[in-house]
């Protein structure tokens, strides 16, 4: 099992950057894939990026893809998205998610999930 915390958003104004943690419990995380996805109120969850276990297979969103970069540090049991060049309409809650094996972009295949943290960007 492992337990997933997210921090590091915020209000930023558009053209602005974050950085969003989300650290997990547990020794095993690098037997983790990893992702990030978003949720506005009323709206599906929509994917953003994946990681894989290592690190070093990433895939982005067309979306966000040239602004947003996903990565981990596995020593401290952490992954990060890089948002920059924010936009208003990437104003979403942000959600960090594990999975053992494969890193997929569909979010009812992963098992575990943070409470979420709010991104704002505004105009």
């Amino acid at each position: 099992q492992v337990q997933l915390q997210e921090s590091g958003g915020g209000l930023v104004q558009a053209g602005g950057s974050l950085r969003l943690s989300c650290a997990a419990s547990g020794r095993t995380f690098s037997s983790y894939a990893m992702a990030w996805f978003r949720q506005a109120p009323g709206k599906e969850r929509e994917f953003v990026a994946r990681l894989s276990r290592s690190g070093d297979n990433t895939h982005c969103a067309d979306s966000v893809k040239g602004r947003f970069t996903i990565s981990r540090d596995n020593a401290k049991n952490t992954v990060y998205l890089q948002m920059n060049s924010l936009k208003p309409e990437d104003t979403d809650v942000y959600y960090c998610a594990a999975r053992p094996d494969w890193y997929t972009y569909v979010s009812l295949e992963y098992d575990y999930w943070g409470q979420g943290t709010q991104v704002t960007v505004s105009s």
